[in-house]
């Protein structure tokens, strides 16, 4: 793609003014400038590679955005959605990048649990995350955007459950920005072996349509015998370019189920990858995409099984209004020695006006031969008969239109534990569909 080189407000001047106010340990100063270096040497992508090829970003300009601005105590937060009526074990906020307020029931901090911003758990506890932030989760160098998280991340939230602790509760984990305001969030989410947490993650403007740039990472690890519940809300205004690389591994029996509402943003580019890692690990992703307006949503999902006797589920369901569109392209990979394997993936989309488009690639990369893999696909329109027979029970064509939307997600909404999460997340959806023509 054409696209501005390296705006003077990223310069290699301004990085490096930017990491002498981080007071950081010398070996992640190392990585930041190691990554900045690749993100230096790295082409814009570019729409004849697979991977991007049916997402146009010519119109997103880096040189618009400069470094996050500090956060004031006059700093209004937006709304949150997924909080509301939940009684929370601790809650971590930021705005613009920056740490906004963070705190943790003293019952959990007692037993070891780490939580807040990243930043400030990585000034008092830096040896003790050294280990995670090492590893990588998150491949830096896949791709610009990736290069650059990895050298400016600031901002973000860090749960760290030591072994065998059991946190009752759900945690939240808030990130927002202002109108054309930046967000270099990383989130880092660790589960040692035994542990047990639910995480309520979201992301939100301060209006509908405010712009801005995200560029994120969300690295989570899952110990052994451990269970995460990751429930995330990305709900930007509608002028936001998103590009997002999501990663998590899932160790030797342990469990995650991954829940992905997405309803804002201008233009999203998420990878979302699920690396089973121990014997008998297991995963359950769910995707609930609603577009409208000319919004692009385009997921890449990457379920990797690299041990034996795992199991990984993942469904996306996307409803689409107006002329907006959605990229749903998903791999399930079996290495050869993981055997036994259980994996299935479906998209499944909803298109509310003859405009929108729904592009749906699932994939199989299979190397060993006792395995079970499938996937599936489908497309289609509501149907008129359905909207009629609701009609002529007394609802609006527009009440008749929810409901079948609403019944179209039901699937996933069944999956998520939280009664007033799944309501919250009904209500968001609902709010938003027009009538269909």
């Amino acid at each position: 793609m054409t696209a501005t080189a390296t705006a003077t407000s990223f310069s290699h001047a301004s990085l490096e003014s930017f990491l002498e106010s981080r007071q950081e340990p010398g070996w992640l100063l190392e990585q930041r400038r190691a990554a900045w270096q690749m993100f230096s040497e790295l082409d814009w992508p570019d729409r004849r590679e697979e991977e991007w090829t049916r997402t146009d970003i010519r119109l997103f300009k880096l040189d618009k955005y400069t470094w996050p601005p500090a956060v004031t105590d006059e700093t209004r937060m937006p709304s949150s959605v997924l909080q509301e009526g939940v009684q929370l074990a601790g809650a971590s906020a930021a705005l613009d990048s920056r740490p906004v307020a963070a705190h943790l029931d003293s019952k959990w901090a007692d037993q070891g649990v780490l939580f807040g911003s990243l930043d400030q758990v990585l000034v008092d506890h830096g040896e003790r995350l050294r280990p995670f932030l090492q590893r990588r989760i998150v491949n830096p160098y896949h791709d610009k955007f990736a290069a650059l998280q990895a050298a400016c991340w600031s901002g973000g939230h860090v749960l760290y459950v030591p072994r065998g602790v059991v946190i009752e509760l759900p945690l939240h984990v808030f990130s927002a920005l202002t109108d054309d305001g930046v967000d270099f969030g990383r989130t880092l989410v660790v589960l040692e072996d035994g542990a047990e947490a639910t995480v309520l993650a979201e992301t939100a403007s301060r209006s509908e349509t405010s712009g801005g740039f995200h560029c994120g990472a969300t690295e989570i690890l899952v110990g052994r015998g451990a269970n995460l519940r990751f429930v995330n809300l990305q709900d930007w205004g509608r002028g936001v370019w998103h590009f997002a690389q999501q990663r998590a591994l899932v160790g030797r029996d342990a469990t995650l189920q991954w829940t992905i509402a997405a309803l804002g943003s201008r233009l999203s580019k998420v990878n979302q990858h699920v690396s089973l890692v121990g014997e008998g690990a297991s995963c359950q992703v769910n995707g609930v995409l609603f577009t409208e307006g000319k919004q692009h949503l385009t997921y890449h999902t990457l379920q990797h099984h690299e041990a034996r006797h795992c199991q990984s589920d993942f469904l996306y369901k996307a409803a689409l209004q107006d002329r907006s569109r959605t990229v749903w392209r998903g791999m399930i990979k079996v290495d050869p020695d993981a055997q036994k394997t259980d994996g299935y993936q479906r998209n499944d989309n909803l298109l509310l006006s003859d405009q929108s488009r729904a592009d749906s690639i699932p994939g199989l990369e299979i190397e060993a031969d006792d395995v079970r893999c499938t996937h599936g696909s489908t497309t289609g329109k509501v149907d008129e008969e359905l909207i009629f027979y609701a009609m002529t029970r007394g609802f609006t064509r527009r009440e008749a239109v929810r409901m079948i939307v609403s019944g179209f997600f039901q699937q996933i909404f069944d999956r998520i534990t939280i009664e007033s999460v799944r309501d919250a997340l009904g209500q968001a959806i609902a709010a938003r569909v027009r009538e269909y023509q």
